[in-house]
């Protein structure tokens, strides 16, 4: 009896142009939502807000949203400290977002996408491929053992 391994997933990421934030602040106890385009700042109180990427997937997939953001603050002096670098996950706002004695700020979407990482061009002549559920592909071969239909390439041997 063999041991069947699950196919890695390949969801495609979708590139997007604006990253969507909410913010509090604790002071006023005001939340508001703003946008902002990649490589461009927004103010919200004493903070600059800088997205650098913003990644979603397509809705027939699980949610990820997720973008990297730069985050400084003004400070008396009229100096600006970095006070977060990283990656904010829309799903999970509390564990990534920005926790401030003063603001929160967390992501809460992405929008105006401009391309996909599994896309890519036909060349002249080619087809669109329809994908991997495409009805022309070829069923795989039966190798007579407990290969669960994976591929060649996926099946692994267990020594007992």
């Amino acid at each position: 009896m063999g041991v069947c391994l699950p196919l890695p997933a390949s969801a495609e990421r979708i590139e997007n142009q604006v990253a969507v934030f909410s913010a509090l602040d604790k002071v006023t106890a005001r939340i508001s939502t703003f946008e902002v385009e990649l490589g461009k700042t927004a103010k919200f109180g004493a903070l600059k807000v800088t997205p650098r990427v913003c990644y979603s997937r397509p809705p027939t997939e699980e949610p990820k949203t997720t973008t990297f953001v730069e985050v400084d603050e003004n400070q008396i002096d009229g100096s600006e400290k970095r006070v977060f670098t990283g990656w904010m996950f829309a799903e999970s706002p509390g564990i990534y977002g920005l926790e401030h004695p003063t603001y929160d700020v967390w992501l809460k979407a992405c929008e105006k996408p401009a391309r996909t990482t599994a896309e890519h061009a036909p060349s002249a002549g080619e087809t669109p491929k329809a994908g991997a559920a495409d009805a022309t592909a070829a069923p795989p071969e039966d190798d007579g053992g407990d290969s669960g239909g994976l591929p060649p390439e996926v099946r692994r041997r267990v020594r007992r």
